[in-house]
């Protein structure tokens, strides 16, 4: 089956930085094989990834065969590309579980399963890697690529030009071999012959396609695709609790949801195109909805829908609307009971909170010490009395008079309760 046309697929989605003369060409004649390399260096990728697990997406559902390459031995070395420092190294069981958690996750992407012929496949270059002597390598891959070729790379120059003390160590200097090796050993093995990954790995993806010119005697490709930036110059991916991971545990769906949720009208016309499969039509007429009524946020609750889904599943999307209902529209103490752990304390992340014993709820807390006395949310006790008269206080969203008490029954996840005043002021008692 002649394949789809792929290389046209990621330009209309905005998801071609540079590409090799003739490579368009070469992925039209017939089934091909396209890898990229992912860093192991946690148990979970983070939505900086995404862009490269697109790509090897929209190169499968074009027909081709997509390589995903876990850099167990790369990892042990530290790429310089877009880095200012070396990073820590890790060793190969922790680099192992890494990459059996990654796969999992590539899993809600590439079809490894299945029997087709274009069955996507995972491999660790550790495998390849570990029994090359250093004697081995320089002899039989150094000579082949000249000083002067590594050094006029950017990621190269940029470090050696910088401010930093410490400079460039030998071995991140050799890196660019290592990569360049992978695509010689994947197109010697496996046939594969396109490198994509960010635009900054331009430079290691064309030592690769330098190595087999002169190696293997062949012919390879790169594509990049940029780097994912947004409209007011802060990082992609990056919060003020850190990276968006993939992993609900290190970053639930609620939070993960909300992200997306929260782009610029401008970043989701460009993410709607790069993260999710919707067609060039369906998103040409989401786009002009949005322009008619940007106040109603199509764009980024369609993105946000979809990209949730993908990385976790139905259920968690409609977990993480109800949450974010919650906060923003009428729920219910029932609707409360129902977040677990983790996504009721992400729901009321930066909201005061106090301790009180668990023996205070088993007598019965009256409201004015749930209020002030026993817990700071209020001023002072006349404060709490005058805001239970105007009927403004809720507990767990349901209002309540002063002759009401707090019981173990009001308990969320068996330890927290949430005080509201109005609208919009939340507190939180954490029950010990």
């Amino acid at each position: 089956m002649k394949p789809n046309n792929f290389v046209q697929e990621l330009q209309w989605r905005g998801m071609v930085h540079d590409i090799m003369p003739g490579a368009e060409e070469h992925l039209m004649e017939k089934m091909q094989a396209a890898y990229v390399g992912i860093d192991p260096t946690a148990d979970s990728l983070h939505i900086g990834h995404l862009v490269s697990v697109m790509m090897l997406r929209h190169f499968q559902l074009a027909g081709h065969k997509p390589f995903a390459l876990v850099g167990g031995a790369t990892g042990m070395i530290g790429d310089p590309s877009g880095k200012s420092a070396e990073r820590n190294l890790l060793d190969e069981k922790t680099l192992r579980q890494n990459q059996e958690a990654i796969k999992g996750q590539l899993g809600r992407f590439l079809d490894f399963e299945s029997d087709a012929a274009n069955a996507a496949v995972l491999v660790n270059n550790y495998d390849w890697m570990k029994d090359f002597s250093f004697l081995d390598f320089i002899r039989d891959v150094g000579k082949h690529v000249t000083v002067n070729y590594m050094m006029a790379k950017d990621s190269v120059k940029k470090r050696l030009s910088s401010d930093a003390k410490e400079g460039m160590s030998f071995t991140e200097f050799t890196y660019q071999l290592v990569q360049g090796y992978d695509f010689l050993h994947l197109f010697q093995n496996h046939n594969c012959t396109l490198q994509m990954g960010g635009s900054d790995q331009w430079g290691n993806i064309t030592t690769g396609t330098e190595l087999i010119r002169r190696i293997g005697g062949g012919k390879g490709f790169a594509l990049t695709c940029p780097l994912i930036t947004k409209a007011d110059g802060s990082k992609f991916g990056k919060t003020e609790g850190g990276n968006i991971w993939l992993d609900a545990e290190r970053t639930s769906p609620y939070k993960f949801y909300q992200y997306w949720l929260n782009t610029s009208d401008e970043d989701a016309e460009k993410y709607i195109k790069i993260f999710t499969f919707l067609t060039k039509d369906e998103i040409t007429a989401l786009i002009a909805e949005h322009q008619e009524a940007p106040h109603l946020r199509i764009l980024q609750k369609k993105l946000a829908e979809e990209i949730t889904v993908q990385v976790h599943s139905k259920s968690d999307l409609e977990n993480a609307i109800q949450a974010s209902s919650i906060l923003f529209g009428k729920s219910t103490s029932e609707d409360l009971k129902l977040l677990d752990e983790k996504t009721f304390l992400d729901v009321f992340e930066g909201v005061p909170q106090a301790q009180i014993a668990r023996t205070e709820l088993d007598v019965g807390l009256d409201m004015i010490g749930a209020l002030a006395a026993k817990t700071g949310f209020l001023g002072s006790n006349g404060e709490a009395r005058r805001e239970l008269k105007q009927n403004s206080i809720s507990v767990n969203k349901e209002k309540v008079k002063e002759d009401y008490h707090l019981t173990a029954s009001d308990l969320i996840n068996n330890k927290f309760v949430l005080l509201q005043r109005g609208k919009k002021n939340y507190f939180v008692l954490v029950v010990d």
